[in-house]
């Protein structure tokens, strides 16, 4: 195992913001990390200072001689009338034959090989880049928010491809799903400290919370053993005959702290429209046929959408599910055919790249003014501010210096501030970070309403989705499964695809031994000794696994100080001690697995 990047006692901030404050992390070539934390907490600061595009205002980041760092690019390289296997090779300067081969992992050949690349979708042409990236034989790669705009086909691909690339990764990503699918450790930027944990993104948040009711159980019995020691103290201290214990409590006392728990940052609390439900259908489809000018996306379109659901609209980029939400709300017309909206319909519309559009000059306070329904109270225009993490001085923000959460944000804050009974949501959760997508998310569960949306993620479609409307091959139809059958689907469609081309990932290579109990197999052990040793390893991490939950369960039920602390070392010791098997465990199956010996 080789240290790819050591970051040493980062320091940074911009004016009064602070950034990083000395903090510290490794980044090793066994593993691939996921890097989460709010938006604006400093992530992509810190990709910059890792690719050297900014510096530090202290401290370092010391790299490997042999560091080749892979960035997958926001803007495009490509040149006008450029095709796809002429970009790969002057990007990459390798053979033809290495750019289709490459290409073809994220199903780049044929006529999209060769064929003008400004003629791709957004998702595809994210493809062509990561082939670009790839190209390059990076042993370190950067990814920033890289499901952002890609349809869940090519998300898939993507996990199907990191799960096999044997080099290590850097993942910055708001989707829970991608970072459950792809990463095997955290990185959590938080006031401008980095935390390290060896596992996933949902234990870490179970952690997370673990620790914090562990820490507020022990404080309020060390606070109900203070008032005890307090009132002892009160009471004896002037008394001869007690007043030696009166000191010794004294003692005791001033040994008595308290754990420091930190302030949850801020949170969106998001409330939709109050509305009466209405019922029969909102929207019905009859015949419709939608495009642009000659060309025809979809047509035979026959969809009802009942009031009260939530419909997710899903479908592989370019498909048309954006023209089929732009034909529902008349910004497009049909081609033929009808849409009809049932009676007292209201409608919000939330489009992708709509806060690119907003007004420069506006304050947030003057454009919520504006988008509030008529009647709305000043002092409800600031709740919603402020719910929406626009406080203070913030709502006198003109629009111009937001960032894309925060456009994003006051978007979502001009809808809740109206009467809407039907909201249209295309991409809600692009450029929000996770906790206020998942906001959002119970929000509009509780919703009154009708929702009609989109979304490339994954988490926040199984919370929100009643029923699916899937956009394929130039039809619109109503799933007949449910989101979870849908993408059972779509990944065994994916899996017999690579099985049938020989695109199969190459399995992980094993990581190498380290301290803390790593094994390898030796190459002149038998078999049936290595399943012997497999077949340990699994008992002893269904004991640990028992004790973990024990300790857990015996921490959060306990008052008492001494027990607390004792089943917190306790706790510390079998999760090390389940890593160390576990991990011994995976090295074991990845290298039988490979030599063909289990």
């Amino acid at each position: 195992m080789a240290v790819l990047l050591d970051i040493k006692h980062a320091s940074k901030r911009y004016g009064d913001q602070v950034l990083l404050d000395r903090a510290s992390a490794t980044i090793t070539d066994d593993g691939k990390v996921g890097f989460i934390g709010r938006n604006g907490a400093g992530k992509s600061t810190l990709l910059r200072v890792i690719l050297g595009e900014e510096e530090l205002d202290g401290g370092e980041v010391v790299r490997h001689p042999r560091l080749r760092l892979g960035y997958l690019r926001q803007h495009d390289p490509f040149l006008p009338g450029e095709t796809v296997l002429d970009f790969l090779k002057r990007d990459s300067d390798r053979p033809d034959w290495k750019c289709g081969e490459v290409a073809g992992q994220f199903e780049i050949k044929g006529a999209t090989l060769n064929g003008p690349v400004h003629a791709l979708s957004g998702g595809w042409q994210t493809r062509v880049k990561l082939t670009a990236l790839l190209l390059h034989e990076p042993n370190l790669l950067l990814l920033d928010e890289p499901t952002n705009f890609l349809d869940l086909r090519t998300q898939i691909l993507l996990e199907h491809f990191l799960r096999g690339f044997d080099e290590a990764c850097l993942i910055v990503s708001h989707d829970r799903a991608f970072l459950g699918a792809t990463c095997d450790r955290t990185l959590d930027l938080s006031r401008g400290t980095l935390t390290t944990y060896p596992g996933k993104v949902d234990a870490f948040l179970e952690y997370q919370q673990e620790r914090r009711l562990h820490a507020e159980r022990s404080n309020a019995s060390v606070l109900a053993r203070k008032r005890e020691l307090e009132d002892f103290i009160a009471r004896n201290k002037a008394r001869a005959s007690t007043a030696s214990r009166a000191k010794s409590k004294t003692k005791e006392l001033e040994r008595l702290e308290l754990e420091e728990i930190a302030t949850d940052e801020p949170t969106a609390a998001i409330q939709c429209p109050a509305i009466q439900p209405r019922k029969g259908p909102a929207a019905r489809c009859t015949n419709l046929k939608i495009g642009y000018g000659d060309r025809a996306v979809a047509e035979g379109i026959d969809v009802e959408i009942v009031h009260g659901t939530r419909a997710a609209i899903v479908g592989d980029n370019g498909q048309g599910k954006t023209t089929f939400l732009r034909t529902l709300v008349d910004s497009l017309p049909p081609l033929s055919g009808h849409v009809k909206w049932g009676y007292g319909c209201e409608l919000g519309i939330y489009a992708q790249h709509v806060y690119t559009s907003l007004p420069p000059e506006q304050t947030v306070l003057g454009y919520l003014e504006r988008a509030a329904a008529v009647g709305t109270k000043s002092q409800r225009i600031l709740d919603v501010a402020g719910a929406m993490l626009f406080r203070g001085k913030a709502v006198e923000k003109r629009v111009e210096v937001l960032s894309g959460g925060e456009r994003a944000r006051l978007c979502l804050a001009g809808l809740l501030l109206g009467s809407s009974n039907v909201l249209i949501l295309d991409e809600p959760g692009n450029h929000l970070d996770v906790e206020t997508v998942d906001a959002l998310a119970r929000a509009l569960v509780n919703y009154a309403g009708t929702v009609i949306f989109t979304s490339h993620d994954r988490s926040f479609v199984r919370t929100v989705a009643t029923n699916v409307v899937e956009v394929k091959d130039g039809r619109v139809v109503n799933y007949l499964g449910s989101y979870e059958q849908y993408l059972a689907a779509m990944n065994q469609e994916i899996d017999a695809e690579e099985e049938a081309t020989g695109r199969t990932a190459p399995p992980r290579k094993p990581s190498a031994p380290a301290g803390g109990g790593k094994a390898k197999p030796s190459s002149g052990r038998s078999e049936r000794d290595a399943r012997r040793e497999i077949g340990n390893l699994e008992r002893t991490i269904a004991r640990l696994d028992a004790d973990k939950k024990r300790c857990n369960e015996a921490l959060l039920a306990t008052t008492d100080v001494e027990a607390a602390i004792k089943l917190h070392a306790e706790l510390t010791e079998v999760t090390t001690k389940l890593a160390a098997a576990e991990e011994s465990w995976l090295a074991l199956q990845e290298q039988f697995t490979a030599d063909g010996s289990a």
